[in-house]
C-alpha cells in the first residue's frame, strides 16, 4: 500500500482499522527526513501488514497535541484506533520491521 497522509480531520478515520503505523513529522527535521526513505522500504517490504500514515506535526497541531507529541520523528503503532507502542527518533528498517511485526 501508498503511505498516506492524514489531517487533524481524517486521521481518526485513518487509524480505525487494522495496523497503522503513523508517523509525526515536520518538514524542517533532519531525522525526519532521513526515516522517509526508510519507511517507504518498510512500506515496500510490510506494506501488507501495515497502513504508514504521516502527520505534519506544524499542520495538525490538534492531533499531534491529543498523542503529547513532544519531539519529531514519533513513530506510534495504532492497532484498530488504539495505541499499541511507539518509538522515537531514527530507527534503521530492521528495527522498524520487528517493532511493527511483534504487533501483527
Amino acid at each position: 500500500m501508498a503511505i498516506q497522509h492524514a489531517t487533524d480531520q481524517d486521521f481518526q478515520n485513518k487509524v480505525s482499522s487494522g495496523l497503522v503505523l503513523v508517523d509525526f513529522w515536520a518538514t524542517w527535521c533532519g531525522p525526519c527526513k532521513m526515516i522517509a526513505p526508510v519507511l517507504e522500504e518498510v512500506d515496500a517490504e510490510i506494506g501488507d501488514k501495515v497502513q504508514i500514515v504521516k502527520v505534519d506535526v506544524d499542520e495538525n497541531q490538534e492531533t499531534a497535541g491529543k498523542y503529547g507529541i513532544m519531539s519529531i520523528p514519533t513513530l506510534v503503532l495504532f492497532k484498530d484506533g488504539e495505541i499499541v507502542d511507539k518509538v522515537v527518533g531514527f530507527n534503521p528498517k530492521e528495527k522498524l520491521v520487528q517493532f511493527i511485526e511483534q504487533h501483527a
